[in-house]
């Protein structure tokens, strides 16, 4: 009966891909769960217990999602890639710039905004600014869209925050959320290095055009009251253990106080704000986490736990750390994690967790499918004018992912 689950979550999955109309992505997942709970495939005690498992998770994602929307109205993603683009611009007299300091200043951006506020506020709020940006500079935009999107993915490692599948993950792993950061900063600065010598010879062509300009606006005074709000709550995240407070309610303060600004502000409405924590999306997961529950509960779930290492050895946390990413180019990394989180089991070491997490978080970039975020970025940049083919993003990926891969799972067996 698992299949019938696999089948319905592919479905659920090519409906969200494809989203005709711009319906919510649950629109098909919903009655995909419902009809498993229906079959027996899933009973109503189990189906109720895994969305009790996923309440707080999607809570902490509907916080984060209003932190990084009231984060945009307020001109924080505005004015920092004005920053970007004045300090990439040559300054008078300087007839050969570094080429690759825009690249870099991209790279901290996206890897900065993903590691705080999410992977989505990296592909919706800051890919858009930062295209602009590249048309202000005259120059090409392939190597700076691409980081996003890649970084959007790859950076999403360092918090518990940063990705829903580390939210998803973050209880498995037994660890406080400074020790889950602290753990996982090595293998996330060993990505960004990586990621950015790749980015520097594979599109060595694209980085020779060196900014341009031909007016650079000055990017004014800092939106310091919402940085300073974002990095209180950042700060709160890891006070939160210390005080016995779990951290999606330092999230909902936080969001709540910036949407407040913004309605101060007048930036935002009330309806726009609530609708920013994306409800059609949060009922997607749900959806998920019911559908997923009927493939864990089956053979193909017991099969996977059967294959998976037990150990926290290099060579088994390559293992976990490749499966999870091949499983997530599949099926899309959100249900790979629960299906993963399934098959390791609520006692899985910490380190087995945390290469999973690297799996499903480095790897999906080697398809399109292998996570929303892919698709959501895919929309944007054809929206904006951008050409991308199937094949160019294919051989990005396989560029990037492998390498960084390894790298980041030497990393981590290096520090647990």
């Amino acid at each position: 009966m698992d299949v019938v689950s696999l089948v319905l979550l592919v479905a659920a999955l090519g409906f969200a891909v494809w989203r005709p109309r711009g319906l919510p992505e649950a629109t098909v997942a919903v009655p995909a769960a419902l009809a498993v709970v229906a079959a027996g495939v899933v009973d109503v005690d189990r189906a109720w217990s895994e969305i009790s498992a996923l309440a707080s998770t999607v809570l902490f994602l509907a916080a984060l999602l209003v932190l990084s929307y009231a984060c945009s109205v307020l001109g924080v993603f505005t004015w920092l890639a004005a920053v970007i683009a004045r300090r990439a611009s040559p300054s008078p007299g300087d007839t050969r710039p570094n080429r690759h300091r825009l690249l870099a200043l991209v790279f901290g951006a996206a890897a900065l905004t993903t590691a705080a506020l999410s992977l989505d506020a990296t592909v919706l709020l800051l890919t858009p600014v930062l295209l602009s940006m590249t048309r202000t500079l005259r120059v090409s935009a392939r190597p700076y869209s691409y980081a996003t999107v890649t970084l959007a993915n790859s950076a999403s490692t360092l918090m518990p925050v940063s990705n829903l599948t580390n939210l998803l993950a973050f209880a498995a792993t037994g660890l406080g959320f400074v020790e889950f950061t602290l753990l996982m900063a090595l293998p996330w600065l060993i990505t960004l290095a990586v990621e950015f010598v790749v980015f520097c010879l594979f599109f060595r062509g694209d980085l020779r055009e060196r900014p341009h300009p031909d007016h650079i606006e000055d990017p004014g005074p800092a939106p310091r009251l919402p940085l300073a709000l974002l990095a209180i709550t950042l700060v709160s995240f890891g006070l939160s253990s210390v005080v016995g407070i779990e951290p999606v309610w330092c999230a909902v303060v936080g969001a709540v106080v910036m949407a407040a600004l913004a309605l101060h502000a007048k930036t935002s409405s009330p309806l726009t704000l609530a609708l920013s924590a994306k409800p059609g999306f949060l009922l997607f997961v749900f959806a998920l986490g019911v559908l997923v529950a009927g493939i864990s509960d089956g053979g193909i779930g017991s099969g996977l736990a059967d294959i998976l290492p037990s150990g926290t050895g290099l060579s088994d946390l390559l293992v976990v750390a490749a499966i999870s990413a091949v499983i997530a180019n599949l099926i899309n990394n959100i249900p790979a994690a629960l299906l993963m989180l399934a098959a390791l089991g609520s006692g899985a070491p910490a380190p087995l967790v945390l290469a999973m997490l690297l799996g499903v978080n480095i790897g999906p970039t080697l398809t399109y499918l292998g996570s929303l975020a892919n698709l959501l970025w895919l929309k944007l940049v054809q929206h904006d004018g951008q050409q991308v083919t199937v094949r160019e993003f294919t051989v990005v990926g396989l560029a990037t992912v492998p390498v960084t891969l390894v790298m980041s799972v030497v990393a981590l067996w290096a520090v647990t």
